[in-house]
């Protein structure tokens, strides 16, 4: 039976600004002589995990370190550290944003280095931090810095919480109204999950909390009073979640919100849009074009014959990067310079994310952007416009990446230190 290597996380292991070489390699070759040995006890995996989770603290702390020099070098830093991490665009974004958070916080630098901490710790920092003003985040961050200790003796739950703690009283002690802060931090999070499930979550403020909770309440009392649906499940806890969900249903239904809305023609009919996006490059299998609906969740065919009997059901057809038909007016000059919804209907045809190679944000979260920018006389035409996420957005036009559109919407990305990116027609199925 092998008998594992202690080494004491928390004891200043440094030589150059980190934990040392030599104490990781050891802490490799425990790993591997743990998982070699047939004979290890239940003491000795236990502690060949946790040098696993302090070899995993040091390399996190030298991925931040590197990136955080790459991104001083390049105008993409993003796009160079998915590439070489063979990841996301979105993880090598949470990557720098840790790497931000090292930087304000040198205590957490240090101890993620040694391996005290774990990046779980760092995140917590990061995503408190990222909804506060920018003075109070300044103040947080100052008070983490000296929790280093706390960090390396709590879980990243435990420790996140002591962090939130921090952030609210840093709201109080600022003189903002609590409720006011509520409000903002209001939000909606959808998203489907492995079993097809659309899933939403939210948090509201206490009044508007209180307004939905009585409606949904006045809801369920209305439609099952009498008697449950048979989708009921047997146990009482989980069949009241069941009825909620069946009353949120109705509630947002298009014929319930038609007639909270009444017949004024305020604003859209209600009614639940569909576009069906015709590729006529993509066969069929069966001598037609391929048609896929803008649903995000499997649903059978026949099922969706009986929805387009109740919905708007719109058609775009494309092909090698161009709109061939679109419903609706697609090219509105100078007259206005937000797009209309017949214009992101039909670049919904083409694209499922944001137009930046590699970046995985939705199309419905993405902004339209002017190519040729507004501001520089560019026109609101469907050829001046293409889809970016905030973050990309943020960079074209404060940063000075710069777009170009070819006439099949080959996309030419030149980015402020002279690199070029080019891609071809955007295509759905490659994304």
């Amino acid at each position: 039976m092998f008998s594992a290597v202690h080494l004491n996380p928390v004891t200043p292991l440094r030589h150059d600004g980190g934990m040392d070489v030599a104490v990781v390699v050891e802490r490799v070759r425990v790993i591997a002589a743990v998982r070699a040995d047939a004979g290890a006890d239940r003491c000795d995996r236990e502690a060949a995990l946790t040098e696993i989770r302090r070899v995993r603290a040091w390399v996190d702390a030298s991925e931040a370190d590197l990136a955080a020099g790459l991104a001083a070098e390049v105008s993409f830093p993003e796009d160079a550290l998915a590439t070489t991490s063979k990841g996301s665009i979105g993880a090598a974004a949470k990557t720098l944003e840790r790497s931000d958070t090292l930087g304000a916080v040198p205590s957490f630098a240090a101890a993620l280095d040694d391996g005290a901490i774990t990046s779980g710790h760092v995140d917590a920092v990061t995503r408190v931090a990222k909804g506060l003003e920018p003075d109070q985040r300044a103040a947080l961050l100052e008070r983490v810095d000296g929790l280093a200790d706390v960090a390396a003796h709590a879980t990243q739950a435990e420790f996140g919480r002591r962090v939130r703690d921090e952030a609210r009283r840093l709201q109080q002690s600022d003189g903002l109204d609590r409720l006011e802060r509520q409000r903002r931090a209001t939000s909606l999070r959808t998203w489907v999950d492995d079993d097809g499930m659309w899933n939403l979550r939210g948090r509201f403020d206490p009044l508007t909390g209180v307004r939905l909770a009585a409606r949904l309440d006045a809801t369920v009392e209305n439609l099952f009073a009498e008697a449950t649906p048979p989708t009921s499940p047997s146990d009482p806890v989980e069949r009241q979640h069941h009825l909620r969900a069946l009353a949120l249903a109705r509630i947002v239904s298009p014929e319930q919100s038609a007639d909270a809305r009444g017949t004024t023609g305020h604003g859209r009919s209600g009614r639940v849009e569909y576009v069906v996006v015709v590729d006529a490059d993509q066969p069929d299998g069966s001598g037609g074009a391929c048609a896929e609906w803008s649903i995000p969740v499997e649903v059978p065919w026949r099922v969706l014959a009986e929805l387009a009997d109740t919905a708007d059901v719109h058609a775009v057809v494309v092909r090698n990067g161009v709109v061939l038909h679109a419903p609706g007016e697609l090219d509105l000059g100078r007259t206005t310079r937000l797009a209309n919804r017949a214009q992101r209907r039909a670049l919904r045809g083409l694209y499922r994310t944001c137009a930046i190679p590699g970046c995985s944000t939705h199309y419905d979260r993405c902004n339209l952007h002017h190519v040729i920018w507004w501001r520089h006389d560019g026109r609101t035409d469907l050829d001046n416009l293409v889809p970016l996420c905030a973050h990309h957005h943020h960079r074209v036009h404060d940063d000075g990446w710069q777009l170009g559109l070819g006439p099949n919407r080959e996309l030419t990305l030149t980015l402020p230190d002279g690199t070029v990116r080019s891609t071809g027609p955007p295509s759905r199925r490659a994304s």
